[in-house]
């Protein structure tokens, strides 16, 4: 729109003969097919053209040297420098157009010069500063709609990891709880009646067979059961307990430190890894005795289950319950050591900061 009133003006400017004032006229006209034909496609795709702007200032200076009423397009071809090329060529390319006036007018008019110099000072000026203030704000503009889109991606990878972490965390639980709860009392019926004569014994079998193939697909509670009725010592206690009941094993327990209260998260991972390394004696060590040590300290708790049996090579033999086991002190940063001998039996110990 402003080039259409600009170009109207210098077509009625009084003065210039008519070849002059369409010559003036012919060169913003094309300044504007420029800028519609590549520069607009060019800015779009934030592409800096200096050639462009180059030949946009020859064709301003051009029009203004030609018919001086043409330098009310600056309010148009300023906003338009700064959009085609970085700050400070644009900061160059503001002040050669605002010096089209008064160089011309050196030459043609020098009785001009010097309201022409007040008015390409003041024009420049102006222009430079608006055409700094609306960078910023573009680059602001960037700059927000970038951090947005790292937000948001942000927020996607931690949504994808936690939904992972809890898929791990529920094949955990499902794995110390439902499964090896099943598996007790499979072992318990079979110890009673190896040959499964008794059809009430049998069923009984293959109803725990049945539900511990089952127990994979169910979604354990997020915070286990022993825990939600006495204190972190008790519940390892009751599992020591409940695993010289199950496998006849003398099974000892001591605390040592001063007993305080813990994070949740880092009670579950130490209750299950005295159920999931009880479980391993029973199954695997053939043990005669075993011991747990629940030990406080003034930066850390730690849970140690040794067993004279026979060992294994650790690393060699790990399987999903030892993985599941460092998993879990993992997220609340602890640590799992693994130590077996066939002499001297297995040491497992898990310190974790609290």
């Amino acid at each position: 729109m402003i080039s259409i009133v600009v170009v109207a003006a210098v077509l009625t400017t009084q003065g210039p003969a008519l070849a002059t004032r369409l010559g003036s006229a012919g060169a913003l006209a094309a300044i504007v097919v420029l800028h519609l034909a590549i520069g607009r496609r060019l800015i779009r795709a934030d592409r800096a053209s200096r050639l462009l702007l180059a030949v946009h200032l020859v064709l301003f200076a051009t029009a203004v040297t030609l018919v001086p009423n043409a330098n009310w397009l600056l309010f148009g071809v300023i906003p338009l420098v700064f959009q085609m090329v970085p700050l400070r060529p644009a900061v160059i390319g503001v002040v050669v157009a605002n010096a089209a006036l008064p160089v011309s007018g050196l030459i043609l008019r020098p009785d001009e010069l010097g309201m022409n110099l007040v008015i390409a000072a003041i024009s420049a000026a102006a222009g430079i500063w608006l055409g700094y203030w609306i960078t910023r704000v573009v680059e602001q503009s960037h700059e927000r709609q970038r951090l947005i889109d790292e937000l948001e991606s942000s927020r996607a990878e931690v949504a994808r990891l936690s939904r992972e972490a809890e898929r791990a965390r529920l094949s955990a639980e499902i794995h110390d709880t439902l499964a090896q709860g099943f598996t007790s009392i499979i072992a318990l019926l079979q110890a009673t009646d190896p040959d499964l004569k008794d059809d009430r014994i049998a069923l009984a079998v293959r109803t725990a067979r049945e539900n511990l193939a089952e127990a994979r697909s169910l979604v354990a509670a997020l915070s286990p059961a022993p825990l939600t009725s006495g204190s972190l010592p008790s519940a390892v206690r009751r599992q020591v307990d409940r695993f010289h009941e199950e496998s006849g094993v003398t099974a000892g327990f001591r605390v040592t430190g001063d007993e305080r209260e813990l994070p949740t998260a880092v009670e579950v991972v130490l209750l299950r890894a005295a159920q999931e390394a009880l479980t391993n004696v029973r199954r695997h060590a053939g043990a005669r005795e075993a011991a747990v040590l629940l030990a406080y300290t003034a930066a850390s708790v730690r849970l140690v289950v040794r067993d004279d049996g026979r060992g294994f090579v650790p690393g060699a033999a790990d399987g999903y319950g030892l993985a599941g086991m460092r998993s879990r002190a993992e997220q609340v940063r602890g640590d799992v050591r693994v130590v077996s001998d066939p002499d001297t039996g297995t040491t497992v110990e898990v310190e974790v900061p609290a």
